[in-house]
C-alpha cells in the first residue's frame, strides 16, 4: 500500500510550538493566537463545515504527535462528561468569560497605562514568572497579548493533560472554538434544510 504523501498543512503543529516560543521572548507575538480563533469561525460560516478543525488545527496535530507517535497517551476512552453538551457549552461560556476579561483589562490599560500588568497566568490563577518576554512599547497592545498568551497556554496544557490520560485528541471534544464552529455548522444546516423545504412547498 502506497504511503500517503504529507501536505504542507500536516506540519502546522510546528506553528503551535513556535507560537509559544516566540511569545516567551516577545509576548506581543501572542496576538497571532487570534488567527486560531478567527479562521475556524470563518470556515464554518463560509462552508458550514469544521474544515479548520479537521484539517488545519496545529494544536490537534501536536496532540496527535505526542499521543500517537511519541506514545505519551494512555489512549483510554474520553469520559462521557467531557462529551456532554452541558459540559462543552459550560466550558465555552467559561472560556469566553476569561477572554472577555482580557478585553476589559486591555481597555482599562488603554484608558490608564499605569494599570498595565506584566504577568502570564496559568489556569487563570497561577502567575508564571517570565522576566525575559519583552512586551513592546504600547501598553494596551501588550496587555491583551499577556491575556491571550495566558489563555492559549492554559488551554494547551489542559489539552496535553487530557491527551495523556485519554485519547490523544480528547481536547477536540471540548475545545471552545470547536464547540462554536459545530454550533455554526448546525445552524447553517438547519437554515439550508428550511430553505430546501420552503422551495419544495413552492412546487407542491
Amino acid at each position: 500500500m502506497k504511503k500517503k504523501k504529507n501536505s504542507w498543512y500536516d506540519y502546522l503543529w510546528i506553528a503551535t510550538i513556535l507560537y509559544f516560543i516566540l511569545g516567551l521572548f516577545n509576548v506581543v507575538f501572542a496576538w497571532l493566537g487570534m488567527i486560531c480563533m478567527a479562521v475556524p469561525l470563518y470556515f464554518a460560516i463560509k462552508d458550514g463545515k469544521k474544515t479548520y478543525c479537521n484539517k488545519y488545527c496545529g494544536r490537534s496535530q501536536l496532540m496527535d504527535l505526542l499521543g500517537n507517535r511519541l506514545k505519551l497517551s494512555k489512549r483510554k476512552e474520553c469520559p462521557a462528561v467531557l462529551k456532554s453538551t452541558t459540559f462543552r457549552y459550560a466550558f465555552l461560556i467559561f472560556f469566553m468569560t476569561m477572554f472577555s476579561m482580557s478585553i476589559v483589562t486591555t481597555y482599562v490599560v488603554y484608558k490608564d497605562a499605569a494599570t498595565f500588568r506584566q504577568v502570564i497566568t496559568l489556569l487563570w490563577t497561577f502567575k508564571v514568572p517570565f522576566t525575559f518576554n519583552y512586551h513592546g512599547t504600547i501598553p494596551w497592545v501588550s496587555q491583551f497579548a499577556y491575556g491571550l498568551y495566558s489563555l492559549m497556554l492554559t488551554s494547551t496544557i489542559l489539552g496535553i493533560i487530557t491527551m495523556v490520560f485519554f485519547k490523544p485528541r480528547t481536547w477536540c471534544v471540548y475545545c471552545p472554538i470547536g464547540t462554536m464552529t459545530q454550533g455554526i455548522c448546525k445552524l447553517k444546516a438547519m437554515n439550508l434544510k428550511s430553505e430546501y423545504d420552503h422551495d419544495n412547498k413552492a412546487f407542491d
